[in-house]
């Protein structure tokens, strides 16, 4: 078991619509942290089906409650018309709610009442260092940061699994996805550009559809939580940079499983690609547990110069290595950023074991670095 850092009770106010990509642990925290709540599960099919029949029968259970009683509804999407209900109950009754899912485009596209602002949303992101007292980055690299993935030697059958019910259970749902393959195919070319810089017809080509439906593809993965952007970063200064946006699938295990990565080893280029995916990940789970509103991009230049992620406007480069040793060119990216950028704070984050100062880069070992972004040394 794994003690979850979302501080979930201080965030909740008058609701709350929590969002979080499947088993990555939504119902186990909301079970474990509000034990007296009351509590509907829609994957429970009598359930869901005697609420999608009868919405006010959710009204009726739920009148002679007191004001602030907390009412927890899981996958929620699955009966939006749900929400109607919530609002009226949140402001007549007083009640709290909070709502999770796996899913925000079924509430989008269902065009379903947003609560006026009432419910916050919030994600809940796979395991992140602070919460794994085994850490070992070698099995992170590979199995990924789902709870049910990272505690198992090898992951690939229960990742097998996960594809399958997302196919069978998201996207068998969506009315623009007729083939399931065709999908599934393109979820294997995407991983191919997980931590790239995305080229639509490129993709498209390699799929047997058109860019428009690649689009569409990656808006699924998007909506469904399972995958999400990065931006470039748009400050030019000498160099002509790129201005496409990156991918990344939410979680490393799910990448390597769809790109067959099933036996990293370090010192590969497959590796080396995990690896900053990894480091990613969690940059991206600590900026949104914390609330920071700066913003996070990546540098690019048509010289070939790179930078895997910049903080706010400039403010800290980080460049991400695998490798056991840094080298003079491993630092060229950060070297290259700085001449554009000269108050920027540089760092390169690898498996050099020896965290140190080189002149004006910090160069710090993976778990250290770790301790320092969940620290709030990083920003």
């Amino acid at each position: 078991m794994y003690k979850r850092i979302f501080d979930i009770e201080n965030k909740l106010d008058e609701g709350m619509f929590l969002f979080g990509a499947r088993q990555t642990g939504k119902s186990t925290l909301l079970k474990e942290r509000f034990k007296d709540a009351i509590y509907y599960d829609l994957l429970i099919p009598n359930v869901r089906k005697a609420f999608k029949r009868n919405p006010e029968s959710f009204r009726e259970a739920l009148l002679d409650k007191p004001a602030s009683t907390l009412v927890i509804v899981d996958e929620i999407q699955k009966v939006p018309e749900l929400l109607d209900v919530v609002h009226w109950l949140m402001v007549n009754k007083g009640l709290l709610f909070i709502l999770s899912g796996s899913s925000a485009r079924k509430l989008k596209r269902s065009g379903a009442n947003t609560l006026g602002g009432r419910a916050i949303p919030e994600t809940l992101y796979p395991l992140v260092w602070p919460e794994v007292t085994d850490f070992q980055i070698d099995r992170a690299v590979q199995n990924g940061m789902i709870p049910r993935h990272y505690m198992v030697e090898n992951a690939t059958k229960r990742l097998e699994g996960y594809v399958k019910v997302y196919l069978e259970e998201e996207i068998r749902e969506e009315g623009e996805v007729r083939e399931l393959d065709a999908f599934e195919r393109f979820m294997e070319i995407a991983a191919i550009s997980d931590g790239e810089m995305l080229n639509y017809s490129n993709i498209a080509a390699d799929c047997g559809v058109t860019a428009k439906t690649v689009k569409a593809y990656f808006q699924i993965l998007y909506d469904t939580l399972i995958g999400y952007e990065i931006p470039a970063f748009r400050k030019e200064i000498k160099r002509r940079i790129m201005q496409a946006p990156k991918f990344y699938y939410f979680d490393v295990g799910l990448a390597n499983y769809l790109m067959g990565r099933h036996a990293l080893k370090r010192g590969s280029d497959d590796y080396g690609h995990a690896f900053e995916h990894l480091v990613m990940q969690e940059i991206i789970a600590y900026k949104g547990y914390n609330d920071k509103r700066e913003s996070i991009s990546y540098w690019h230049t048509y010289d070939k110069k790179e930078v895997d992620a910049v903080i706010g406007d400039a403010k800290i480069a980080i460049e991400i290595k695998s490798c056991e040793e840094v080298k003079t060119r491993h630092k060229a990216g950060l070297k290259a950023f700085k001449e554009e950028h000269p108050d920027c704070r540089l760092i390169l984050v690898s498996l050099d074991p020896i965290t140190r100062k080189s002149e004006d880069k910090e160069l710090i070992y993976v778990t250290d670095f770790l301790k320092m972004l969940w620290n709030r040394d990083i920003f």
